[in-house]
């Protein structure tokens, strides 16, 4: 059985999109290039030929991979969880022990994580220190510069 790979709504749109984007635009206009490479002759020698190829290589093994991560998601609309606990696809403020900062963040699959974003990846080491928390608990994070301490000041479902 192949893991689920769970994904926000919006994570899922977005890897279907670039799936579509490749099998349609990105695919027919490599197979173009290759085809009017070609046509100018010895191949060993041909710059646009060997780059369309290369280029063909990446985006099939982006297509495969897109496939594979399409085919097993679990796809959670987060507007239909409640609960006072962290979970994927919630929203959590948290307060820096150390500096008193807050910071905001939705804890979500792998490709959609973008930390400038505040889009936590799920398989993160905050993001698992962070499951099954309450509001009020006390998180600590081993870092590369050590530990680290948060409060959880709210967690939202939207």
């Amino acid at each position: 059985m192949t893991d689920k790979v769970p994904m926000t709504v919006k994570g899922h749109t977005q890897l279907e999109e670039e799936f579509k984007h490749l099998k349609t635009v990105e695919r027919p206009s490599i197979i173009k290039a290759i085809a009017e490479a070609r046509e100018h002759g010895d191949l060993s020698e041909n710059a646009e030929y060997h780059a369309a190829r290369e280029r063909q290589s990446f985006v099939e093994g982006r297509i495969q991979e897109l496939e594979g991560k399409l085919g097993r998601a679990e796809v959670i609309d987060v507007s239909k969880l409640s609960g006072d606990t962290v979970m994927f696809g919630v929203t959590v403020k948290l307060i820096d022990d150390d500096t008193e900062e807050e910071v905001l963040y939705q804890l979500v699959g792998d490709d959609e994580s973008d930390i400038k974003a505040g889009l936590l990846s799920l398989s993160s080491p905050l993001a698992r220190a962070l499951i099954g928390k309450k509001k009020g608990d006390i998180v600590e994070v081993g870092t590369p510069k050590g530990s680290k301490s948060y409060e959880i000041v709210a967690i939202d479902f939207k």
